[in-house]
């Protein structure tokens, strides 16, 4: 077979069935043999789309993403993408294509330096040069995005390698080991769990990723212990009594009060980034801290870990339970979290004349079914996600977190249902993130897919422009989005069927529009220009330190 042919039975051989990607001339051979291939391939629109609708599709169902693009600007394109995936550990395989090997290095049409571009943005990246490495590379490309902490993989295939025949020789590589779990390390967290008082699980989206949801779930109703997570560790805790919400900037006030306040914080899958910690040297000052990982480089990197515990959840999790007598504790954090609580405003009453955010969003969250699938943008409604809506499974949350990448959401809720077709998948965009990638309409058109798209508008930039209220003395300096398009009108160029709501009285059965609509649908909701983000804690600036409202 050629190398092209080969290179769709490795990925039949890995379970692929779905590819996103957007052709070209030196991946033409690998076309040419999608053409008679059972690997179903989805058309997107721009390369970017390509990549995140593989990590839609990688982070709703578990199972590796696969894009494929074109040398040159297929390949820049792809690049946020990939950098996405690895920043939020998401295993990506893409595979591009590359000018024949004799014109490599002559500059020649739509040649690059694959190589030299994605080492900086995947967990690794290689380029055939030899057809007979090409099986191994390619199975070992998929071993690396899923073994240990997940990420984007590239491979790079010259035009004459994907032309050139090959026998193939079924190749197998399975994952790598994950490291052994030290017995000595699980004593001493353990004698730390004993003595705390005032213990605070910090959850962040490593957890999911380790396949230990039930794991961790199980862990927290034996101690007791009250939890937080990070945005990308949301639903892996549930909506348990003792969960008190997000950590960090835009975080609940009651879960940076209590994670200030304890003795005890064991990080579990978390890297203490700095939109979770405010100021890192006064990020839960009084407490010890248990850190749990599965990768080595983030243990102790930005805070001291009194005990570092390296290993698989699923073994490293429940070898720490116990009861524990920290009830006066659980029942403090229960006060903080009734006492803080956000108040909703009733639509029906709504006594203003625009739209509440946070209470339109949980008023969705109520309304959606079970095991529906959110994907978001970034930027204010990424928070209000965050904050108001509740999920009971990390993968029923889809955003960008590690990198902030506007234009995520709606591709990503591509893969989303296409890795869930019977699941309901919404996207919560904003004028400003929805413009970003909006070509992948034609995605949705193409493949008659039932995306409901949220999109938020208030005409601005909102996060950039808060910002700039706030720290810039109110200079709104390129914020104003005020001449974007018709969005329903825009919307049904695409054959989506859409309606504009303006009005705390339309939201309900606007919502439950779009919600029993077949097919995919547009509800385009204006909101206030100036409705901000609340709580807030500043740059350099302890988190309890928050401004409110």
């Amino acid at each position: 077979m050629t190398g092209a042919g080969l290179t769709l039975e490795v990925l039949k051989q890995q379970g692929v069935d779905t590819i996103f990607g957007y052709p070209g001339g030196a991946i033409m051979p690998l076309y040419d043999a999608i053409y008679d291939s059972e690997v179903k391939h989805y058309l997107c629109r721009q390369e970017q789309g390509a990549a995140f609708a593989a990590l839609g599709y990688a982070k709703a169902s578990g199972k590796v993403g696969v894009c494929m693009a074109t040398s040159g600007p297929g390949v820049t394109n792809l690049i946020t993408g990939l950098a996405d995936a690895t920043a939020d550990s998401v295993p990506v395989v893409a595979i591009t294509g590359q000018v024949a090997t004799p014109l490599m290095g002559t500059d020649a049409f739509q040649e690059i330096d694959v190589l030299g571009l994605s080492l900086a943005v995947t967990k690794h990246a290689f380029q055939v040069t030899d057809v007979e490495e090409l099986e191994l590379t390619l199975q070992k490309a998929f071993q690396i995005a899923i073994s240990g902490r997940p990420g984007a993989v590239l491979v790079d295939i010259p035009k004459d390698i994907q032309l050139a025949a090959v026998k193939m020789k079924s190749i197998l590589l399975k994952p790598f080991a994950l490291p052994e779990v030290e017995p000595d390390a699980i004593e001493q967290a353990r004698k730390l769990l004993e003595l705390s008082k005032k213990p605070m699980a910090y959850v962040g989206g490593g957890v999911s990723l380790g396949g230990a949801v039930t794991e961790l779930r199980d862990f927290l109703k034996c101690t007791g212990i009250p939890s937080v997570s990070t945005l990308k560790g949301l639903g892996a805790a549930g909506t348990s009594d003792d969960y008190l919400g997000m950590i960090g900037m835009h975080g609940a006030k009651a879960s940076n009060l209590a994670v200030q306040s304890c003795d005890l914080l064991i990080a579990i899958g978390a890297r203490f980034d700095d939109r979770v910690t405010g100021k890192l040297s006064e990020f839960a000052p009084d407490a010890q801290v248990i850190h749990l990982d599965i990768d080595p480089a983030e243990l102790s990197k930005l805070k001291l870990a009194d005990v570092s515990v390296l290993g698989d959840f699923k073994q490293t999790i429940p070898a720490l339970e116990m009861k524990l007598n920290i009830e006066d504790w659980r029942q403090h954090c229960s006060a903080m979290s009734q006492e803080f609580r956000y108040q909703y405003v009733s639509n029906s009453d709504n006594p203003l004349t625009t739209i509440d955010a946070p209470s339109m969003l949980n008023e969705l969250s109520q309304k959606l079914p079970e095991n529906t699938v959110v994907t978001t943008d970034v930027g204010q409604h990424q928070m209000w996600v965050a904050q108001h809506m509740r999920f009971n499974e990390p993968r029923n949350l889809l955003t960008s977190g590690a990198l902030g990448t506007m234009g995520f959401g709606l591709p990503a809720a591509i893969g989303a249902q296409l890795s869930r077709k019977e699941d309901c998948v919404v996207t919560v965009t904003g004028d400003g993130s929805f413009m970003m990638n909006i070509q992948e309409l034609g995605t949705i058109k193409r493949f008659a897919l039932p995306v409901k798209i949220l999109l938020m508008d208030n005409t601005k930039l909102g996060m950039v422009r808060q910002w700039q209220r706030l720290f810039f003395e109110q200079r709104f300096s390129e914020t104003d989005l005020s001449d974007n398009p018709d969005f329903v009108k825009l919307a049904s160029a695409f054959d989506i069927v859409g309606e504009t709501i303006s009005s705390p009285a339309e939201v309900s059965a606007g919502i439950q529009r779009m919600l029993n609509a077949t097919g995919a649908y547009l509800l385009h909701v204006k909101i206030n220009e100036d409705q901000s983000v609340w709580p807030l804690v500043p740059p350099n600036t302890a988190n309890q330190s928050m401004l409110e409202e």
